[in-house]
């Protein structure tokens, strides 16, 4: 089964003063495996990055103190957060503000409103290209491997054809075995907080993964707990071996 430990998890810093938008993203940042530490002020973001660089920033445009787009500038100034990834938070949408945050070195520039999901893939792709070793590329459970890179999934080598929302359910399970998740995380997870879907899509969607993963009398991998969620059987690895 794949776990990341304590120590081995990215850290990530988030300077956000608008505190729902910030106790959403670290909610879902650390659903996905990282430690976050969170500040709503420029200055303060200032002192926490010169102590202890994190492994990557979500940096809102506007901060009062001092602005994100300054904090971004003085960050590529110095040796020691040169190539620090930078995401830049911002309700500009403009050609010229996307071309502004760019120049002063952000790695990546999204604009509120934006899909947590793809908020997260962003995250996971500019810690890969930064810190490839710290990134799983591959998630494995049993003979049950999913991989990130290629998009595919097989089991015992077969290979098994997922939907996109199937792989982003797959994946999000996998790297959290035996966590139960209810209806609504898993919506705000796979498919956005701004996804107007009722929850019984999520019903929808893990028939189908269960279907495509588990053949005959192959042993479903997911868990269901009545009245709370679903979840990654942290078991099944383990059954597997012992058959």
């Amino acid at each position: 089964m794949n776990t990341r430990d304590d120590q081995n998890r990215p850290r990530i810093l988030v300077v956000e003063d608008e505190a729902a938008l910030a106790m959403l993203l670290a909610y879902n940042l650390e659903a996905e495996g990282y430690h976050v530490d969170r500040c709503d002020r420029g200055d303060e973001a200032e002192m926490l990055l010169a102590e202890n660089p994190p492994d990557l920033v979500i940096l809102d445009w506007m901060l009062p103190g001092v602005s994100g787009i300054e904090i971004c500038r003085r960050l590529r100034a110095r040796d020691a957060t040169r190539a620090l990834p930078v995401i830049m938070l911002t309700a500009r949408g403009e050609e010229g503000e996307r071309i502004r945050g760019l120049s002063v070195g952000a790695d990546d520039y999204v604009v509120k409103p934006f899909s947590v999901p793809e908020l997260m893939a962003r995250v996971r792709a500019l810690l890969r290209r930064a810190s490839p070793e710290r990134i799983a590329g591959r998630l494995t459970a049993g003979e049950i491997e999913l991989d990130r890179e290629t998009r595919r999934v097989r089991r015992a080598g077969r290979e098994i054809h997922l939907g996109p929302t199937e792989f982003r359910l797959l994946d999000y399970l996998l790297e959290k075995p035996g966590r139960i998740f209810t209806r609504a995380q898993l919506l705000d997870a796979v498919w956005g907080m701004s996804a107007e879907i009722d929850e019984r899509t999520v019903d929808v969607h893990v028939g189908r993964l269960r279907r495509a993963l588990s053949r005959g009398r192959e042993i479903d991998p997911i868990r269901t707990v009545r009245g709370a969620g679903y979840g990654f059987d942290e078991m099944f690895g383990r059954a597997q071996a012992k058959a």
